[in-house]
């Protein structure tokens, strides 16, 4: 009798076979999308189902940037993923990693070998990139005059600059003659001499986006001499406009952002850089007010009309000085002499005259302050207060007192 396994071992045992399939592990599958579900967790179920029958499959939320449309029930689509066994229910699935639409994959073939030989030919280089200038005041939109698109870059464009002036190239961006009339906006706008082109559209698929991804829009991009921002899509999308552009933007109402400067945050700068320029030159006229002012003070401190007119104080206040000293001198001198001329008025012979005494000289001119001094017969001058007498001496009789001498005189 042969072994008896259980259902876990049988579909355990499948899911190896599975997983040892290389080409299981690797596969693409195509197929029309039916019974299409989005998960609230982000998981996305559907199944693939053609005239032969029906696969389940499931891509799961970490691998929906394989995704870059709104996958619905009728979609032609080639799932590319590995096929794998779900234990618990004993069943196969595909588990999608990617996701196009039918005939996309050609296309992305197309997209990678014109982006291979363009980057060859150097037509992607950075150093053939223009700058964007800081402040567009004309800018030109190569786009389709109907649409969001349009919109989205004028209501931001104006909101950020209502001074900035558009000018619109309405081109077709989708279907047969997109590609040349792209290139038409491009090359009429490049002639107007404008600040810079915004070329793009909305969203959409590798289908509805394959005019930006044509040969001859790349060449008249590289070929712009006017600064290009490419706006194509939505931020999933890439396209070869994008790498030829000056500058990509995720979707055009980015472009428009940036593209036009903030008029307001330009206003704001200005008034900042105005305060701060008037802080700086008012603390730089301080500064230097700071220094007139220390000139001015050792300039009036070393002036020679400042020190003449200082030595002058001082010469003044020296005459002052030495006036009061010889005042003071001469008042006293004069106290002095003041007193020497009482001294000398109440010492002097002339005041005892004047009181009725005499001065007596011999012959000599000696004074004769003695009976001693003198003989009989001596010739004797007697000064008085006004004038002299000659007196001849004829007898010396001594005073009667004790010590005392007189002599009597007869005046002739």
């Amino acid at each position: 009798m042969s072994s008896i396994y259980t259902v876990g071992q049988v579909n355990a045992y499948i899911k190896k076979m599975f997983v040892q399939d290389f080409m299981l592990n690797r596969i693409a599958v195509k197929g029309e999308v039916s019974n299409c579900k989005y998960h609230r967790s982000g998981h996305i179920y559907f199944s693939l189902k053609d005239e032969t029958g029906t696969m389940a499959c499931v891509m799961f939320a970490g691998a929906r940037r394989g995704l870059a449309f709104q996958m619905k029930d009728g979609d032609k689509v080639v799932a590319e993923g590995s096929v794998d066994v779900y234990e618990r229910d004993g069943r196969y699935q595909l588990y999608a990693r990617r996701i196009t639409l039918e005939g996309a994959g050609l296309l992305y073939e197309r997209f990678l070998a014109l982006k291979a030989e363009l980057e060859e030919m150097g037509m992607f280089a950075p150093e053939y990139k223009q700058p964007i200038p800081a402040y567009v005041r004309k800018l030109g939109i190569v786009t389709a005059p109907t649409g969001a698109a349009v919109r989205d870059i004028q209501n931001i464009a104006l909101r950020r600059n209502p001074f900035i002036q558009l000018i619109l190239f309405p081109a077709l961006v989708q279907g047969q003659g997109a590609a040349e009339s792209i290139v038409k906006g491009i090359k009429a706008l490049d002639r107007l001499g404008l600040d810079a082109i915004i070329v793009g559209r909305g969203g959409g698929s590798i289908e509805d986006l394959w005019a930006f991804n044509e040969e001859a829009v790349a060449r008249a991009i590289f070929e712009c001499k006017t600064p290009v921002i490419s706006a194509v899509g939505h931020e999933t999308d890439t396209t070869i406009a994008d790498f030829a552009a000056d500058l990509r933007a995720p979707t055009p109402s980015a472009a428009a952002e940036l593209a036009v400067a903030d008029v307001r945050g330009i206003l704001e700068s200005l008034a900042q850089y105005r305060r701060r320029l008037r802080t700086g030159f008012c603390r730089v006229l301080e500064g230097e007010r700071d220094r007139l002012l220390q000139y001015r003070t050792r300039w009036n401190f070393l002036s020679p009309e400042n020190q003449i007119r200082e030595k002058r104080q001082r010469l003044a206040d020296a005459e002052q000085q030495l006036r009061r000293k010889m005042e003071n001198r001469i008042r006293e001198a004069r106290h002095r002499l003041q007193l020497s001329l009482e001294t000398f008025r109440v010492l002097s012979p002339l005041a005892k005259l004047n009181q009725g005494l005499a001065y007596l000289e011999n012959p000599e001119g000696r004074a004769v302050t003695s009976i001693r001094d003198t003989s009989p017969g001596e010739l004797l001058t007697i000064r008085v207060r006004d004038g002299s007498i000659r007196s001849l001496v004829q007898k010396l009789e001594p005073w009667e007192e004790p010590g005392a001498d007189r002599a009597d005189i007869f005046t002739q």
